[in-house]
C-alpha cells in the first residue's frame, strides 16, 4: 500500500556505507526529522552524515498526511490545567515557531513543495461535544494562539453538518516527498545501512540489500549483504521513529505507538481541492485535506496490535464505509497507514537521550503531529549540539518529570505491556516479539503481525516492518 506521496515523487537511491569511519556527528533514521537536524547541523558548519537502514523517507514520513499546525487536537485547555500555563504556552508557541521554520527553509532554499497556509479546523459533529471546542478555542487564544470559535466550520466544505469548530489561523500543509528530493542532495545520507549497535561513541553497522531491488544491480550482492562497520561518532542523533535501544532511556515504558488511516479520494462529488484542514474530535472522528487534486480522508485509529477500534471497526474498512456514505461516486486512487509514538503527557521527546550519555540526542513521541514536529526536533538537537539555548528544549526534554497529565495513561500503558508479555512468556516462540518478547497479534486486514506493546509490526514472513524490533541482532 503506497502512499500518495510516494507514486508521486520517487527519490534517487543512495549508496550505503563502506569500511569504518570517523565523523563529528552521526543522525540515525532518514526520514525529515533526521534530515532537517542533519541540514541544520550542516548550515551551522558541523560534520554530519545520515544513516538509513532501508531508503529515504521510508518509514512514516512517507505515511503522513503532511499537516503543519500547532493545532493538536483538545490540547490546550488541559495542559493548562495539568502543567500549568506557562508549559502550555511555550508548547503553543515552539509549534506555531515550527510552522514559520518550514516556511523560511522553503522560502531560502527556493523549494516547490506544495507549501500552503490556510486555517485548520478542529471540529465536532456532536453537540454535546461543543462546549469542549469552546474552551479549547479560549484557551488557546489566551496562549497566543490565532484561535477562535465557530459555530460551523466556516468553509462549509465537509460532507455533514458541524455543531462548531476551533479556527487556528494561518496553518500550513506541503508535499513532503517533494521537500524531502530538495534537501537530499544537500546531504550525505546512506540508504541500506543498518545500525546494529550503539555504545557510547561508538556505532557498529551491517549493510543490507535492497529491499525493492533485491535483483537489481544497485541492490548488494550476497557476499557483500552482511558486511559490517564502525563509525566512531562524536555526538549521535537518535531519529529513528521509536528509539531502538532498551537501555538507557527505557522509552518502552514511555510512550506507546497507534495507526491511523488513510484514503486518497477523486470523482464526482469529491473535492478536488480544500480551503482549509480539518481534523474531527470524538469517536470516529475524520480529517480531510487536499493534495495532488484529491481528498485526502482519514481516521480509524487504534492502539497497534489491538483488535478493537475506537470507532468499531478496523482502519481501512471504517474509512471505505464512510467514503461510500458522504462521497458515493469516489474512487480510491491511494490508501495507506501511518503508525504515530504516543507519549504520556502528549508532548514529544526531543534532546538527550539519556542523562548516562550527554553525547546521544533523540527525537521521539511525535503523536499525530511528526511533520510539525520533525522541525521542532531539528531545531533544537542542532542548537543543543552547536552549544546554543534553544527557548523551548526544557519543555520537550526526555528528562522531565511526568506530569499530572500522564500517570493515567502510564498506568494504562504499564497494564498492556505486562499482559503483552505475560502471553508472549507462555506463549509459543514464533508469535513473540524481537524487541522484547511481548505476545504478537495478527492483523487480517494489513496482513501483519503487531505488538501491542510497544508497536513492532512484522510482514507474513516475520520481516520487520516497524520498529522498535531491529530486523537483525540484538541492539543492547
Amino acid at each position: 500500500m503506497q502512499s500518495l506521496w510516494s507514486k508521486t515523487i520517487q527519490l534517487p537511491r543512495r549508496e550505503s556505507l563502506q569500511g569504518d569511519i570517523s565523523v563529528e556527528n552521526v543522525v540515525i533514521g532518514a526520514g525529515l526529522a533526521g534530515l532537517l537536524t542533519a541540514y541544520f547541523l550542516q548550515k551551522k558548519g558541523k560534520q554530519v552524515i545520515v544513516l538509513e537502514a532501508a531508503r529515504i523517507a521510508g518509514g512514516q514520513t512517507q505515511n503522513t498526511t503532511a499537516k503543519l499546525t500547532s493545532q493538536h487536537g483538545l490540547i490546550y485547555d488541559e495542559m493548562i490545567k495539568k502543567a500549568g500555563k506557562d508549559r502550555a504556552m511555550g508548547y503553543a508557541m515552539a509549534n506555531e515557531s515550527a510552522v514559520n521554520a518550514y516556511e523560511k527553509l522553503i522560502k531560502e532554499e527556493g523549494i516547490s513543495c506544495d507549501f500552503e497556509r490556510l486555517p485548520s479546523f478542529l471540529y465536532t459533529t456532536n453537540p454535546s461535544e461543543v462546549h469542549k471546542l469552546r474552551q479549547e478555542a479560549q484557551a488557546a487564544a489566551a496562549l497566543g494562539l490565532p484561535a477562535h470559535f465557530m459555530e460551523q466550520d466556516g468553509k462549509k466544505e465537509l460532507p455533514f453538518a458541524v455543531e462548531g469548530a476551533v479556527c487556528f489561523e494561518n496553518q500550513a500543509q506541503f508535499h513532503p516527498l517533494k521537500l524531502i528530493q530538495a534537501l537530499a542532495p544537500k546531504l550525505t545520507i546512506y540508504e541500506n545501512t543498518n545500525v546494529l549497535s550503539v555504545k557510547q561513541h561508538r556505532i557498529i553497522y551491517q549493510r543490507t540489500a535492497d529491499r525493492e531491488q533485491p535483483d537489481s544491480k544497485e541492490g548488494l550482492d550476497n557476499s557483500s549483504s552482511r558486511k559490517t562497520g564502525v563509525i566512531t561518532a562524536g555526538n549521535s542523533v537518535f531519529a529513528t521513529h521509536y528509539p531502538f535501544l532498551i537501555i538507557p532511556g527505557f522509552y518502552f515504558l514511555r510512550q506507546h505507538q497507534e495507526r491511523s488511516y488513510v484514503l486518497a479520494l477523486e470523482g464526482d462529488g469529491v473535492p478536488r481541492r480544500l480551503s482549509g484542514i480539518y481534523y474531527g474530535i470524538g469517536q470516529g472522528g475524520l480529517s480531510f485535506r487536499s493534495a495532488e487534486g484529491k481528498l485526502l480522508l482519514g481516521g480509524g485509529s487504534r492502539r497497534t496490535g489491538k483488535k478493537e477500534c475506537a470507532c468499531a471497526e478496523t482502519g481501512y474498512s471504517y474509512l471505505r464505509k464512510q467514503a461510500q456514505t458522504y462521497y458515493p461516486k469516489a474512487q480510491e486512487k491511494a490508501c495507506w497507514a501511518a503508525q504515530d509514538c504516543m507519549t504520556h503527557d502528549r508532548i514529544p521527546f526531543i534532546g538527550k537521550y539519556s542523562v548516562f550519555r550527554p553525547y546521544w540526542y533523540t527525537a521521539t513521541g511525535f503523536g499525530k503531529w511528526g511533520m510539525t514536529a520533525s522541525m521542532l526536533a531539528a531545531l533544537i538537537i542542532s542548537d543543543m549540539i552547536c552549544g546554543s539555548l534553544n527557548p523551548y528544549q526544557g519543555i520537550f526534554s526526555p528528562q522531565r518529570f511526568l506530569l499530572r497529565a500522564g500517570i493515567k495513561n502510564f498506568l494504562i500503558d504499564a497494564g498492556e505491556s505486562a499482559a503483552g508479555l505475560t502471553k508472549g512468556f507462555f506463549g509459543g516462540k514464533q508469535t513473540r516479539c524481537t524487541h522484547m518478547g511481548c505476545r504478537l497479534t495478527w492483523n487480517e486486514e494489513e496482513r501483519s503481525w503487531d505488538c501491542p506493546c510497544h508497536g513492532s509490526r512484522y510482514d507474513e514472513k516475520k520481516n520487520v516492518l516497524d520498529n522498535p524490533a531491529q530486523p537483525e541482532s540484538s541492539t543492547n
